[in-house]
C-alpha cells in the first residue's frame, strides 16, 4: 500500500527549521569575499612595489565620514539584536530601520567620494592601476553593502510579520554576521588605502 502525503501531514508536521546549512553557505561567502579582497590588496602592494608608486592621492574626507556612518549602523544592528532577545519588538524594528537608513547613507557617501576623486582627475581608467583599485575595492564593497541591506531588510520583514522567535533570531543572526563583516572589511580597506598611498 502506497502512503500518500496528506495536506494535514504537511500542516501539522512541518519540516524542522535547521539554520545550519544556510549559515554555512554564508560563512563560505564571507571567506571567499575575504580572499577576493585580500587578493586585490596583495596585487596593490606588488604593483606599488614594482612601479615605485602607490595611488598618490589624498583620500577624500567623505571616506572617513562614510566609515563613521557604517560603524554607527553596526551599533544600531547590535541594538536590534539585543531588542529581539529582550522581546522588545518595537525597538527592534526601530533599530533595523536606523541600520537601513545609515547603510543607505554610507552608499550615498561612497558615491560622493567617487565624485570627489573624479573631480581631482583620478578616474577609473588611467595609467595607474593603484588609482583604479580604489574604485574597484570600494565599488565591490558597495555591492556587499547592498547585499547586507537585503539581509537587514529580511530581518525587518520577519519582525513585521511576527515570524516564530527561532526564525526571527536566525534572520537577525544572518544579518548581523554579514553586516559586521562588511563593516570590518571596509575599515580594513580604508586603513589600507590610507597607509599605502
Amino acid at each position: 500500500m502506497v502512503h500518500t502525503l496528506k495536506e494535514e501531514d504537511v500542516k501539522f508536521n512541518p519540516t524542522p527549521f535547521d539554520p545550519k546549512p544556510k549559515k554555512f553557505i554564508l560563512w563560505l561567502f564571507v571567506v571567499s569575499s575575504t580572499i577576493m579582497f585580500g587578493g586585490w590588496t596583495s596585487f596593490y602592494i606588488v604593483f606599488a612595489a614594482s612601479k615605485g608608486k602607490g595611488h598618490g592621492l589624498v583620500l577624500p574626507d567623505v571616506f572617513l565620514y562614510s566609515t563613521i556612518v557604517l560603524l554607527i549602523s553596526s551599533i544600531f544592528l547590535f541594538l536590534a539584536s539585543k531588542s529581539l532577545r529582550n522581546r522588545e519588538l518595537k525597538k527592534q524594528k526601530l533599530f533595523l530601520w536606523l541600520t537601513i537608513a545609515f547603510g543607505l547613507g554610507f552608499a550615498f557617501l561612497q558615491v560622493d567620494a567617487w565624485s570627489s576623486l573624479y573631480q581631482t582627475g583620478a578616474v577609473l581608467v588611467n595609467n595607474n592601476a593603484a588609482i583604479s583599485l580604489i574604485y574597484i575595492v570600494s565599488g565591490f564593497h558597495l555591492l556587499h553593502i547592498i547585499a547586507g541591506l537585503c539581509f537587514v531588510g529580511n530581518a525587518l520583514y520577519g519582525a513585521y510579520n511576527n515570524v516564530a522567535y527561532r526564525k526571527a533570531q536566525y534572520k537577525m543572526e544572518i544579518a548581523a554576521i554579514f553586516w559586521h563583516f562588511i563593516d570590518i572589511l571596509w575599515i580594513y580597506l580604508y586603513v589600507f588605502l590610507l597607509l599605502n598611498s
